[in-house]
C-alpha cells in the first residue's frame, strides 16, 4: 500500500506522545532531524536560567551554593539522568564533559585490570571499534601510550572472537559507544560486557547516542564505567555537562586521575592531603558550572515528562516507527538516486537514526535539504545522518524530509557549486 502524507497525519493525530512536542521551542516550518547533535531548545530553560542568575545569582550570592543547593545540583541531576539508564539513586553525577570523563574512567579501568589478581603485566590492551567516535579513540590511544599498553582496533563484527577464551587475556578494557555515531548500529550490551569479563577484562561505554533515546539498563547489564553527554537526547544545551557512571562494586576501588578539590571527601577542609570523595563524588574535579547544569535539568525533565506515557519504552516504540517510516519512504520515493540506507534494518540493532550513504555528493544533499528546512548532518566521507527523536517529532516530519530529500535528488539541485562549499558542521 502507498503511504500519503495524510496516512502520516493520521498518525500522529493517534500518538500518545504528540503532546510531548509543546516541551520545546521548534523553529516553525523546519524539520530538525540533527538532535542527536544538538537537541531543541526546551521551553522551560531560559526561564530557569534567568532565575539562576538574576535570583539565585543575583540576589542569592555566594550563598546559593548552600540555599539554592548548588553544591548538590550535579548529584541531583545525576540521579534523573540515572533513571534513564538504569543505574540506581547515587551512582551516576553531572560532571564536565565526556572527554575528560572517558579520560578518567578508562584510566581507573585500566587501573584495576592491572590490578587484579592474576592480571600479569601482559594485559595493558584497550579494544574498540574501528569506526567508534574519534575523541573515545583519542583518549584511549593517549592513555594506552601512558600505561605503557596499545589501543587495538577492531571492526564490530569482530570484537566477539577477540574477546573469547584464549584470545582476550591480553585485554584490559574494552571500551564501545553503546550505538555508532555514524551509522547507528547498536552493540549489544549485555553479550559484549559478559564476554569482556569472561576475558578478564573491564567495560567502558560511552552512551552519546543512547541515554535519552534508547531504554537501558546499566545495573542489569553489569556494565563496569558508562559516560554521556548531556546536549544531544537530553537537549541541555551547546556544551553541555556529561554525566559519568561507575559500578557500585568497583566505584571506591580506584582513584580517578584528576583528583580536584570537589571531588574531595571534605572539600572545605583545605588540607594538602588527597582523600577521595566515597562513591560517584569522587569522579567530580572542578567547581560545577552551576548555569549548565541548570539548563541541561531542563533537558532531562523533557524526557522525564514521558514516564506517565509509557517512560522510555514508549519513545523507543515511536523512535522505532519513526525510522522504519523514513527508510520504507526513501526506499520507495528516492529509488534509483545512488542511495544506500545503511543504519541496520533490524529494529533492535538501529539507535534513534537512519543514516544514508551516497558515493557522490552526499554533504551537497544535506546542505540543499538544510536550505529547504530540513535540517540533517553530513559524516565524511559519505554519509547522510538523520536524527529522529520522538519526543518532538511527527510522522508528517518524516514524510516531508522524504519528499524533500527526493525533490532535491530529482532536480539536481545538490549539484549547484553552493552546495560544496564546506562549511563547519557538528
Amino acid at each position: 500500500m502507498t503511504l500519503t502524507r495524510d496516512d502520516c497525519a493520521a498518525l500522529d493525530r493517534a500518538d500518545p506522545l504528540a503532546t510531548l512536542r509543546e516541551q520545546f521551542h521548534l523553529p516553525e516550518g523546519l524539520v530538525y532531524l540533527d538532535g542527536n547533535s544538538l537537541g531543541p531548545l526546551p521551553r522551560t530553560t531560559p526561564a530557569r536560567v534567568a532565575e539562576v542568575m538574576t535570583q539565585e545569582w543575583g540576589q542569592g550570592l555566594i550563598g546559593s551554593w548552600n540555599s539554592a543547593g548548588w553544591m548538590t545540583l550535579p548529584q541531583r541531576v545525576g540521579d534523573k539522568i540515572a533513571r534513564l539508564v538504569g543505574a540506581g539513586p547515587g551512582e551516576l553525577v553531572v560532571a564536565d564533559s565526556t572527554s575528560v570523563n572517558l579520560y578518567k574512567v578508562v584510566s581507573a579501568a585500566l587501573q584495576l585490570a592491572r590490578e587484579a589478581p592474576g592480571a600479569g603485566p601482559a594485559r595493558r590492551v584497550i579494544v574498540s571499534e574501528r569506526d567508534n567516535f574519534p575523541t573515545d579513540l583519542y583518549i584511549a590511544e593517549s592513555l594506552a601510550r601512558e600505561h605503557g599498553g596499545r589501543l587495538e582496533l577492531l571492526d564490530a563484527d569482530d570484537i566477539p572472537a577477540r574477546l573469547a577464551a584464549g584470545r582476550g587475556h591480553d585485554v584490559a578494557v574494552l571500551l564501545l559507544t553503546h550505538v555508532n555515531f555514524r551509522t547507528g548500529r547498536i552493540h549489544d550490551m549485555d553479550a559484549l560486557t559478559q564476554a569482556a569479563h569472561a576475558a578478564g577484562a573491564l567495560t567502558v561505554w560511552d552512551l552519546a547516542h543512547t541515554a535519552g533515546a534508547l531504554p537501558l539498563d546499566l545495573s542489569a547489564a553489569r556494565a563496569d564505567f558508562a559516560v554521556g553527554c548531556g546536549y544531544k537526547y537530553l537537549n541541555g544545551g551547546p556544551g553541555a555537562p556529561a554525566f559519568v557512571w561507575v559500578r557500585p562494586a568497583l566505584v571506591n576501588r580506584a582513584w580517578q586521575p584528576l583528583a580536584g578539590w570537589i571531588g574531595h571527601a571534605a572539600p572545605f577542609e583545605f588540607t594538602p592531603g588527597y582523600r577521595p570523595a566515597e562513591g560517584i563524588a569522587r569522579y567530580l574535579c572542578g567547581t560545577p558550572p552551576i548555569l549548565a547544569v541548570a539548563a541541561l535539568e531542563c533537558g532531562v525533565d523533557t524526557l522525564l515528562a514521558a514516564e506517565l506515557l509509557g517512560g522510555m519504552a514508549a519513545l523507543r516504540a515511536k523512535s522505532l516507527a519513526l525510522t522504519r517510516l523514513f527508510a520504507r519512504l526513501v526506499r520507495e520515493r528516492c529509488a534509483g538516486h545512488g542511495l544506500r540506507i545503511v543504519s541496520p534494518d533490524v529494529d533492535a540493532l538501529r539507535g534513534s537514526q537512519v543514516s544514508l550513504a551516497r558515493d557522490e555528493g552526499a554533504y551537497a544533499i544535506v546542505q540543499a535539504l538544510i536550505e529547504r528546512g530540513v535540517v540533517g548532518d553530513f559524516r565524511a566521507p559519505d554519509v547522510l545522518r538523520f536524527g529522529f527523536t520522538p519526543l518532538y517529532l511527527r510522522h508528517v516530519d518524516v514524510w516531508d524530509a522524504a519528499e524533500q530529500l527526493r525533490q532535491v535528488l530529482e532536480s539536481g539541485q545538490w549539484r549547484e557549486p553552493r552546495f560544496h562549499q564546506r562549511q563547519q558542521v557538528t
